[in-house]
């Protein structure tokens, strides 16, 4: 298990931020505020809500069980409902009390760089680039980011070794056995990085919804209970 470690890349929902209990109907009546060419009626909202949340689960059966991809976009049109972009803001309102970058984080990249090793971020998304790395420069962290990676940009998602290798890409990163993947669930990051020939190490803080487990469940190779655990964790290693 020993050994020198080039890059630790990190989920982000759930590792990167606090997890947080999310209620999903409330999730679908503000992507519907995005929905065209409908009357703005309490009933035709409700309408597309229902149908936007049943879209969000055959998007995430998509992720489960194939490990493919999807984006905002993909959801409205399984949805059978046409979006207009820029008519998202209460959806993007409606994420944003869940998207703040754990305290912890900056001073762990910091101290990683000042060992020489790369940073580097893997999320399963459907959410654009452009969120998320909003959201890291909001919080002032970005700049400390090697390579990131977010599947709604690739063909895979987790636990495809196809995103991990292209996450390893991302930070010049050539040999898995010298890469550690940090996550929060068990299938997708700890199972996924471990089939990709990475470490594993768990953040076990989120409640992870019935339906998003996956049919696999990974033992991980260690367990951080705060993201400031892990020099300890990598020092051991090393």
């Amino acid at each position: 298990m020993a050994g020198a470690i080039d890059a630790v890349i990190f989920d982000w929902g759930g590792t990167l931020t606090r997890w947080h209990d999310v209620d999903f109907h409330a999730e679908s009546l503000a992507l519907a505020a995005a929905v065209v060419a409908t009357p703005s009626t309490d009933d035709d909202r409700q309408l597309h809500a229902g149908r936007l949340h049943e879209a969000g689960a055959t998007v995430w059966g998509w992720s489960r069980d194939e490990q493919r991809s999807a984006t905002i976009g993909d959801l409205f049109d399984v949805a059978g409902l046409e979006h207009d972009p820029e008519l998202l803001t209460a959806y993007y309102e409606f994420w944003l009390p869940h998207t703040e970058t754990d305290p912890d984080v900056r001073p762990l990249w910091e101290a990683l760089r000042a060992d020489g090793i790369s940073v580097g971020v893997l999320s399963n998304t459907i959410w654009p680039r452009e969120w998320h790395v909003g959201y890291f420069e909001r919080d002032g962290v970005y700049e400390l980011v090697d390579g990131d990676v977010y599947t709604s940009e690739i063909p895979w998602t987790k636990p495809s070794p196809h995103a991990f290798q292209a996450a390893m890409a991302a930070v010049g990163a050539t040999d898995p056995s010298r890469c550690v993947y940090v996550g929060d669930r068990l299938y997708d990051d700890v199972w996924g990085a471990q089939q990709a020939g990475l470490r594993a190490i768990h953040v076990p803080h989120s409640t992870i919804p019935p339906e998003q487990l996956g049919r696999a469940v990974g033992v991980p190779d260690a367990v951080a209970h705060r993201l400031s655990d892990i020099p300890q964790i990598l020092a051991r290693w090393r």
